[in-house]
């Protein structure tokens, strides 16, 4: 799964020291919910990639969903993004469609 999300111009170099040190209990609650091999990649202007592997992306988000503290992460990052209307980041993903993968 790959997604897109559009951090503000101004706050990336924030956003990247937040996510130098990720609370442990996040990790662990992305691991049981099925989000293995995940990365963020940020683009200067903000623009941020994000990719992982699972086997089933809905369910996957449904279980980080359930937890406390993805609750407590999102409202933390929600203040770095941009066009969220309302939403929680981890709700605000745009999801790319695979359209050619080497293995």
């Amino acid at each position: 799964m790959c997604f897109l999300l559009k951090v503000r111009a101004d706050r990336t170099e924030e956003y990247r020291e937040r996510h130098a040190d990720v609370w442990p209990e996040m990790k662990q609650a992305l691991s049981e919910s099925g989000w293995h091999n995940y990365s963020l990649f940020l683009r200067e202007d903000g623009l941020l990639v994000g990719y992982l592997e699972t086997d089933d992306f809905a369910a996957a988000q449904r279980a980080m969903a359930a937890t406390e503290v993805n609750a407590r992460w999102q409202a933390a990052m929600g203040e770095y993004f941009e066009a969220l209307d309302g939403a929680r980041p981890d709700e605000a993903m745009r999801p790319l469609t695979e359209v050619f993968h080497l293995p």
